[in-house]
């Protein structure tokens, strides 16, 4: 059974960074490919990046694009979301999904119901 496990979220003045992890077992993750969504309160859920864990190719949503980078630890199985020069409207629960299909078109790449597996997610404040 795949679980994805997030962590590193925190609270963090604007223009900091942080470091989210995604810890993915229970499968090999190969054809996968793994994204990061996250969830303000009162606002519904944005993509904000995927990863084609094969190639490692990326895409990133628009609104992060230049500040935030994701990457993947094949031997740790864990996908990280580097995110540099944060602001408040980044605030949010982020959270960790997996499409086993391996999806990777910029058309449907932040379509969440395409994605398998989700986290339980990780809260991320960033205060101004």
């Amino acid at each position: 059974q795949v679980q994805l496990v997030e962590s590193g979220g925190g609270l963090v003045q604007a223009g900091g960074s942080l470091r989210l992890s995604c810890a993915a077992s229970g499968s090999t993750f190969t054809d996968y490919t793994m994204g990061w969504f996250r969830q303000a309160p009162g606002k519904v859920r944005e993509f904000v990046a995927a990863i084609r864990w094969s190639d490692g190719n990326t895409i990133y949503a628009n609104s992060v694009k230049d500040r935030f980078t994701i990457s993947r630890d094949n031997v740790k199985n864990t996908v990280y979301l580097q995110m540099n020069s944060l602001k408040p409207e980044d605030t949010g629960v982020y959270f960790c999904a997996a499409d086993s299909n391996g999806g990777f078109s910029v058309w449907t790449i932040n379509i969440g119901r395409l994605y398998d597996y989700w986290g339980q997610g990780t809260q991320v404040t960033v205060s101004s």
